[in-house]
């Protein structure tokens, strides 16, 4: 993607350092999720001035599980940051079947669906 302006999505977005990295690389944000309601407040107080637009359009979004895919805008570059709990070695290793109240080990399903829905040219 070299130079080139491209637009990016932030999902599981925590503080924002997809969003740091893409910003200094001439990523534009179109859309965000972050649960967490402190790295929310710290991810918007971060960025407000980078992507005024993603705050003031309800592009911020709080649970990923709540928007059709459909609303979110086109973009170039997925990130996602998407719960590790239930894969890692430092867990409980109980993948799909979490059973955590937010049902994190199927967050990767969301992910799946957006990139068949919305075909971005790479995803990390």
């Amino acid at each position: 993607m070299s130079n080139k302006k491209f637009t990016f999505i932030d999902l599981f977005a925590g503080i924002g350092g997809f969003h740091q990295s893409m910003h200094e690389l001439g990523g534009k944000c179109v859309f965000a999720s972050e649960i967490d309601t402190n790295a929310r407040k710290t991810y918007q107080y971060n960025f407000s001035t980078h992507s005024p637009k993603l705050f003031k359009n309800g592009l911020f979004n709080q649970n990923i599980k709540t928007i059709m895919t459909e609303e979110i805008p086109d973009f170039d570059l997925l990130c996602a940051g998407f719960p590790c709990q239930p894969f890692s070695q430092a867990g409980k290793k109980y993948g799909f079947d979490d059973n955590h109240k937010s049902e994190r080990g199927n967050l990767f399903f969301d992910i799946a669906e957006i990139i068949k829905v919305k075909r971005p040219k790479a995803f990390f």
